[in-house]
């Protein structure tokens, strides 16, 4: 700086230094300290101990959170049988119905939707928990004659904010660090088109990760083929791709309601109870179909969560031919399909679901450099290896997204 630069600066804030002294002997500008008893140095500290401290800290001061009961995801682990259909945007609205109305925590989760609650077939939960305004209802909505009316009020449970995915995340980011905060978790359930979410607020995503939100976000008419009819800008097939480099972003892709239960049931005890920083993108979608049971079997809720478990091993234990189909999301149902067509050409093919080929990838990732930094110890198993190790035959993935998806995982296979 230029002395005279200094010293109009100097009488602009009115600080107390003498002309001679604005540049010392080496050309420097001297450390200026307004004095121990002035009112400058009061209201510092007093700014200082309400933020009860000099340096950045996250104070975690939330209260005790008691896991849902079982009875809570019950019926989705039950199945619908095969005569009812439905899809996991269905199942997904069904479960939150339910952990709204949950006695203790209940009033802690909030569902935030971007405009399309009818499209998710959410309408249902206006009439009994209502939409969020401070004003209460101050109009008449023109479906006020229907059962499922759009319904307004003060004390409103639904953050129905419009057409802003942007406003949206501030909603979840505010609620999703509340636990921090002001020490009362909350859990939000942002749920929006698919393809409207990493692609069109992702800078906002990683601003919720760098805060350490926690929370879920559900990607809604999730895929390539789910609204094809309405053109590209809801044809999805990189959301999942794009939610992969976000270190503390969990991203699955469920076929079935229990799927669901089970990844949003671990989510909610990782981070409410066991105090994990994480944040889930789960996908769901509009096709309904027949949701089965939950198989039985000691290693299926444990696969669900790690990315992978054998959902319908084939039949045919004597076939010369063999294969494994990996999929994901809806287009499992597809992959059944080709099982049977196989079997009808004397291929035995077992079906996988592929809940997350992110997390897989993350496992194999990690094992593979923890490996490498260990050369003299027992080499680490990747999970997608471990499963795939005894099988026979080639292994075939499919998704609703980008090919470079379920390609991560050839490398460990």
């Amino acid at each position: 700086f230029r002395s005279d630069e200094l010293r109009l600066f100097r009488d602009r804030l009115r600080i107390d230094i003498p002309v001679e002294d604005l540049i010392d002997a080496d050309g420097l500008t001297p450390y200026y300290h307004p004095g121990f008893r002035s009112p400058e140095y009061e209201y510092l500290m007093e700014r200082r101990r309400a933020l009860q401290g000099y340096l950045p800290e996250r104070v975690e001061r939330s209260r005790t959170f008691v896991m849902p009961q079982a009875e809570v995801t019950a019926s989705l682990m039950e199945g619908t049988g095969e005569k009812i259909q439905a899809s996991t945007t269905m199942a997904f609205t069904r479960l939150l119905r339910q952990l709204m109305l949950a006695p203790e925590w209940g009033h802690r989760v909030v569902p935030i939707i971007p405009d399309e609650g009818r499209t998710f077939g959410m309408d249902g939960l206006f009439n009994d928990l209502k939409i969020y305004a401070p004003g209460g209802q101050r109009y008449e909505p023109v479906d006020a004659a229907l059962l499922l009316s759009y319904r307004e009020a003060r004390n409103g449970r639904i953050l129905e904010e419009g057409i802003t995915e942007a406003g949206s995340m501030a909603s979840f980011t505010a609620a999703g660090t509340a636990y921090a905060t002001w020490g009362e978790p909350i859990i939000p359930f942002f749920i929006f088109y698919s393809m409207f979410g990493f692609q069109r607020v992702g800078d906002l995503i990683w601003a919720a990760a760098d805060s350490r939100t926690r929370g879920f976000l559900l990607g809604g008419t999730a895929g390539r083929t789910t609204l094809a009819g309405e053109g590209l800008q809801h044809q999805d097939g990189n959301s999942h791709v794009l939610a992969l480099p976000v270190p503390n972003c969990l991203s699955y892709d469920p076929a079935f309601a229990f799927e669901l239960a089970v990844i949003i049931r671990d989510g909610i005890k990782r981070m409410y109870v066991d105090g994990e920083s994480i944040f889930y993108y789960i996908t769901v979608m509009n096709e309904q179909y027949a949701q089965p049971a939950m198989p039985k079997g000691a290693d299926v809720e444990a696969g669900i969560l790690k990315g992978l478990y054998l959902f319908k091993a084939s039949a045919d234990k004597k076939a010369k031919v063999r294969a494994q189909l990996l999929g994901s999301g809806t287009i499992l149902n597809e992959v059944v399909k080709v099982q049977e067509m196989l079997a009808g050409y004397g291929v035995a093919a077992d079906v996988w679901s592929a809940t997350s080929y992110n997390e897989l990838y993350r496992d194999a990732n990690d094992a593979t450099r923890w490996n490498m930094l260990h050369p003299g110890e027992k080499a680490k198993v990747p999970y997608v290896t471990s499963c795939l190790a005894k099988t026979a035959g080639p292994v075939i993935a499919a998704s609703d997204y980008l090919k470079s998806q379920p390609g991560m995982l050839a490398q460990f296979i």
